[in-house]
């Protein structure tokens, strides 16, 4: 379903909702570096956008980062930290990709406005633009003004959701957060971009719950596919198209792969299977009898909520001169 290439909401309401949440919200706001750093939106632009030229696939992952991010200790980029026990080392972090891309904006910014802008900043946009970049939704306004975080701890990151939570637990996850389950799916949909490691599933394809045979709810003429790319006992650093068809643009044909029972990850197939969940993923697929869902709105809607996460403002954190070390 080519969503995006035929049907935009119009810019004003994506700004609107945007701006609206953040003042319900009282922390961040958009506009924040208008006086102090007013090119900082083109520079990270410009980084991401270089990157996408170089390697198309390496950008999606700024999404997964700014997730990542967010929800251990709030939106702080202490992800983006190096060195030995950093949450960046930690197993849910280890595949994470993308972190030369803020490198490369936060040294153009501290020549533009040295000391200026923050490095949660930069991968919120960052994030932001990675999506426009695959061709989704209209440019919404990010709100800014997060402080970086003073810590980063690897053992910090074992509540992240993982590839094989049940529903239950996703939605706890992101309760904890203060989203919702609608956001739970929502936010689930950005894997219509980027790829997966065979590490990360193939268990489903072999031997599920120790059962010796694949996880019944993979469609069946989708399952050789998906052994021909991860072999038993394969390669497991492998990647593969977390949205079938459709890695590189943002669209909804990810919820329709969930429907034919094509979900990669169990924890996107799951939300297929749970009757809450699925509602949310059939409202934004247009399924008839239901209330209808605009996911390119409600995407911005809940990133914005999710980039609000426990942030520092003021004079909390600080602001790094350069990401990966604290100052």
């Amino acid at each position: 379903m080519e969503f995006f290439s035929r049907k935009k909401t119009p810019l004003f309401f994506v700004i609107m909702l945007a701006t609206l949440t953040t003042l319900a919200l009282g922390q961040t706001r958009v506009g924040f570096y208008q006086t102090s750093c007013p090119r900082v939106e083109t520079i990270v632009q410009s980084a991401v956008a270089a990157a996408n030229r170089a390697n198309p696939g390496v950008p999606p992952g700024l999404v997964r980062m700014f997730f990542h991010d967010c929800f251990v200790n709030g939106c702080d980029a202490s992800v983006l930290i190096t060195g030995s026990g950093s949450e960046r080392t930690a197993p849910p972090n280890s595949l994470l990709r993308g972190f030369e891309i803020i490198d490369a904006a936060k040294t153009q910014l501290e020549t533009a406005c040295p000391g200026v802008v923050s490095c949660a900043d930069i991968l919120a946009i960052a994030a932001r633009d990675s999506v426009l970049l695959a061709g989704g939704i209209a440019r919404w306004q990010v709100p800014l003004g997060r402080r970086d975080g003073l810590v980063s701890r690897a053992a910090d990151t074992a509540n992240l959701p993982a590839f094989n939570d049940p529903v239950d637990v996703q939605i706890r996850k992101f309760s904890d957060k203060g989203l919702s389950t609608q956001d739970l799916v929502t936010l689930s949909g950005a894997h219509t971009l980027g790829t997966a490691a065979c590490a990360l599933f193939s268990y489903r394809l072999y031997n599920f719950n120790n059962t010796n045979g694949p996880d019944p709810s993979i469609d069946t003429t989708f399952l050789p596919t998906l052994r021909n790319l991860c072999p038993n006992g394969g390669d497991g650093s492998t990647r593969v198209a977390l949205d079938n068809g459709s890695e590189n643009r943002f669209d909804t044909s990810y919820f329709g792969n969930l429907r034919s029972g094509r979900g990669v990850l169990e924890s996107d197939q799951v939300l297929w299977g749970n009757p809450t969940t699925r509602t949310f993923a059939q409202r934004f697929l247009g399924v008839r009898g239901l209330v209808g869902l605009t996911f390119n709105v409600e995407f911005a809607r809940s990133m914005v909520r999710m980039g609000n996460i426990e942030v520092k403002t003021g004079t909390q954190g600080e602001i790094r001169r350069v990401c990966s070390a604290f100052n």
